[in-house]
């Protein structure tokens, strides 16, 4: 259980899942005092060109970061949309793990999750429906 970045109230399962998949791409690596390992290099990508070599680093920043500090989530696929206007929308899919932070990699019938993550220039970062 964990609190919700938005409301302030308790939060735990798959939406803390989510938050907490939203909060590892928007942290830069080598920001966090006492974890200077967590994050993604995704927010280093944002502003550069969306040419084909920047697209594939950041699909491999996104599966680099998941497959490293969100156990509970098994990556099986990212679409990544850039607009002009700046916004990146990232959705992710991939099967739930409830136990997976327990080391339980089972997966479980209708485990399958999408997030859709969208993030403009100025890092500002939320989970979309």
């Amino acid at each position: 259980m964990d609190l919700d970045h938005y409301t302030g109230g308790s939060i735990e399962g798959w939406s803390h899942v989510a938050q907490s998949i939203e909060t590892l791409l928007a942290t830069r690596v080598n920001t966090r005092v006492f974890l200077r390992d967590f994050g993604s290099d995704v927010p280093t990508l944002i502003d550069t060109p969306m040419n084909d070599a920047n697209i594939l680093r950041l699909y491999v920043a996104v599966a680099e970061a998941i497959e490293k500090w969100e156990p509970r989530f098994s990556l099986t696929d990212v679409q990544i949309e850039p607009a002009a206007s700046g916004n990146i929308t990232f959705e992710l899919k991939g099967n739930y793990l409830p136990d997976g932070h327990l080391g339980d990699i089972a997966i479980i019938a209708d485990s399958t999750r999408s997030i859709r993550i969208q993030t403009d220039r100025v890092d500002n970062w939320r989970l979309t429906t």
